[in-house]
């Protein structure tokens, strides 16, 4: 599928459970590139800080694609400290490859639900798909909240076909779970172990040489 696929987050750290979902995607929609975008200044975080800055999880993040050879990096959000808002990257992004190639943006099930309380939602559908990541039993809550539910009926499809041309689908793609969590990777170097397995040896060393979440 000539498209481009989209995933953000805090990458805090970036880890195999995000890079595998991303590149598990890629393989399921034949998609030539998944883009990673770290979030600079995460607006829902209400002014509180991710624990490593917005430069060491770019950083991090170029590091960690170089196993994969179908994802990349787009580092505009975390470029600025200026809040991170997705329907403006879209915007951004969609400015710069033109009105034909679809992008499609990755969303985790549970991201999906809570919608309606980002800024400018509606918009997403006039500038991407959304592609719903989720665990192949995974089921949405019913009835969805704020408006979310007719939207879903309206525009969601099954035939991934559909992708490739325009914008506003909503398409559900199964992947396997990834049982890792940037949480508890924080955890581990707090308490002086080594995540080893649990995300690339290069980020490893990048968090060591920084000292990154020691505290």
């Amino acid at each position: 599928m000539d498209a481009l696929g989209l995933l953000g987050g805090t990458f805090n750290p970036i880890h195999y459970g995000h890079l595998h979902l991303a590149a598990d995607v890629a393989a399921a929609l034949e998609l030539p590139c998944v883009r990673l975008v770290p979030a600079g200044n995460p607006w829902h975080r209400s002014g509180r800080s991710p624990p490593a800055s917005r430069q060491h999880r770019l950083a991090m993040t170029n590091l960690a694609v170089d196993e994969f050879p179908c994802l990349g990096v787009d580092g505009r959000e975390a470029a600025t400290d200026a809040p991170s808002y997705t329907t403006e990257t879209l915007a951004s992004i969609r400015a710069e490859i033109g009105p034909s190639t679809p992008i499609l943006l990755l969303l985790g099930a549970d991201a999906f639900v809570g919608l309606p309380s980002w800024k400018n939602w509606r918009r997403l559908f006039e500038l991407a798909h959304l592609v719903l990541v989720a665990r192949p039993e995974f089921a949405l809550p019913d009835p969805l909240p704020g408006g979310l539910a007719a939207i879903h009926d309206e525009r969601r499809i099954d035939d991934p076909r559909l992708l490739s041309a325009g914008a506003g689908r909503i398409y559900v793609q199964a992947v396997a779970p990834q049982p890792v969590s940037a949480t508890a990777i924080r955890q581990m170097i707090r308490e002086g172990r080594r995540p080893t397995g649990l995300l690339p040896e290069a980020v490893i060393r990048y968090i060591d040489s920084h000292g990154l979440y020691r505290s």
